[in-house]
Parts: C-alpha cells; sequence; structure tokens
C-alpha cells in the first residue's frame, strides 16, 4: 500500500514520480515544472513534488486510489517511465474524482456507458499549471482538456491547445 501524501498545500500542483531509472530526465521534468507560466510568464508556481522512491513503479490506478481522500485534488501529474523518456517530458494526467459508471441506469446512461469520458490524458510540463489552476477554479472540466490532448497528433496536451 502506498503512503498518504501529507503536507500538500491544496493550491499546489501534485505531481508523483514513479519512475526512477533517470535522474537527469527528472531534474529536466522538476525544472520545467518551477518556471513561471501564464502569459508572459508572470504567474508564479505552486507545485508538489512527491519524490519517494516508495512509488517506484507505482500504476495510474494506484496512485488515484492513494490520493482519493484528499477533497481539493482535482488533477494529479504522474512522472512515470513514458515521462522520463519522451523528449517533451509528457506528464500523465489522472481524474481522480471520476464517477464510477457501474451504478447508471443503461436506460438513461447508455451512452455514458457505451463511452466512458477519458480519465487521463499527457500534457507537456508548461500545461501542468494551467491545467491545475483551471480545474480547481472549475473554469473547465477534466473531459475538455483530454479532449484538446487527443487531439493532438502526439495525443499530448500543450498550453496553446485550449485557449480561445
Amino acid at each position: 500500500m502506498l503512503p498518504e501524501i501529507v503536507g500538500r498545500d491544496e493550491f499546489a500542483a501534485l505531481i508523483v514520480r514513479t519512475a526512477y531509472e533517470d535522474e537527469a530526465a527528472w531534474r529536466a521534468v522538476a525544472e520545467e515544472l518551477s518556471r513561471p507560466w501564464g502569459e508572459e510568464r508572470k504567474h508564479e508556481v505552486e507545485v508538489h513534488l512527491v519524490d519517494d522512491p516508495v512509488w517506484a513503479g507505482a500504476t495510474a490506478e494506484a496512485v488515484v486510489a492513494a490520493v482519493m481522500g484528499d477533497e481539493y485534488l482535482s488533477v494529479v501529474f504522474v512522472a512515470d517511465d513514458v515521462t522520463m523518456k519522451s523528449a517533451q517530458h509528457a506528464l500523465l494526467a489522472l481524474d481522480p474524482v471520476a464517477e464510477e459508471d457501474e451504478d447508471l441506469d443503461p436506460m438513461y446512461y447508455q451512452e455514458l456507458i457505451d463511452s466512458p469520458p477519458a480519465r487521463e490524458f499527457r500534457t507537456v510540463p508548461a500545461a501542468v499549471h494551467e491545467v491545475h489552476g483551471n480545474l480547481s477554479l472549475g473554469n473547465m472540466d477534466f473531459q475538455e482538456f483530454a479532449e484538446a490532448a487527443l487531439a493532438d497528433p502526439e495525443r499530448v496536451l500543450r498550453p496553446v491547445d485550449f485557449r480561445q
């Protein structure tokens, strides 16, 4: 069982490292996440990095299960093997508040049962803070970001993908 994540500021984006084979790649990811963001890069970042080898190899499902008790968490980002091997360091964004579809009445919710919403997508570090902020404030929902990521040829969300 994975440990509880403690001491996280509810306004900080949560990044959980699950890959430990490339320290240089992790440092590059952490550096990218620490850069100011937004228009003209004027917004300071708030991140909570979970960098503990106990998380090594943890699956997306295990990470979500470990954070389910955090009522303020609208998204959790995972720095996994794909992140470390990708030139763009695309993190896995997970929806920790996804509704369970098993209790849906097929008479009313068949379309949702047949085509459930995306529960994850990949995002470059430069988009993490916009995703986290918009989801935390309820300006956008997880599905909107997932659809923007899936529309990208590489299936990765970039900061300009969801701006209007």
